[in-house]
């Protein structure tokens, strides 16, 4: 992904989780929060992955260190690293080798240079069209209310029936589209219905 691709937090999300995938989480919880009273917005989602160790992780925020045999550059997370600074907040990574990885994001909910939130309905069903067995948990929250979306519980009441069926994305993405309203409302304005 180019560096003009990358201008919206969902874009980023897309990025983290391709990344998870491609450490064999099968396992990955997403969650983003706006505390409005400090100014807050935040992304953090937690793999099941093989992790990393001490070294990439001390390194990983670099341009020219990847994982990836197709091309000796990673741009996703000093992409996502630059534009948390840009808006007044930060990326924190942590890793264990053999336990996984989570990645936090924060940026300034009111700064000018905050990215806008995106679609995370589009990039969630990307993902869930291409890796239907994932366990994918998104959630949504603010100071008062928060909505969550587990696909082990949709797997539930759906028995036989694929993640990837049209039906089933086409409800994902709209309960997604409906959450992320609900709970951000106004504060941000990017929710794209």
């Amino acid at each position: 992904m180019g560096v003009r691709l990358m201008r919206d937090i969902s874009l980023h999300l897309l990025d983290i989780l391709q990344n998870s995938i491609s450490a064999k989480a099968t396992e990955i919880t997403v969650h983003i929060g706006a505390i409005p009273s400090q100014d807050l917005l935040y992304l953090k989602v937690t793999d099941n992955g093989v992790g990393m160790e001490k070294e990439l992780l001390r390194r990983v925020v670099d341009p020219f260190v990847t994982t990836r045999k197709t091309r000796p550059i990673g741009l996703g997370l000093p992409l996502l690293k630059e534009a948390a600074k840009r808006s007044g907040g930060d990326l924190v990574i942590t890793s264990s080798k053999g336990r996984g990885t989570k990645v936090k994001a924060t940026f300034g909910l009111t700064h000018i240079d905050r990215p806008p939130l995106g679609n995370i309905a589009d990039t969630v069903v990307v993902v869930v069209t291409a890796h239907p067995d994932l366990e994918l948990e998104v959630s949504f929250s603010n100071q008062t209310a928060s909505q969550k979306l587990k696909l082990a519980e949709i797997r539930k009441h759906l028995g036989n029936v694929p993640l990837n069926e049209a039906e089933v994305l086409n409800w994902i993405k709209d309960y997604l589209k409906q959450s992320q309203k609900a709970i951000f409302g106004g504060v941000l304005d990017e929710v794209n219905c």
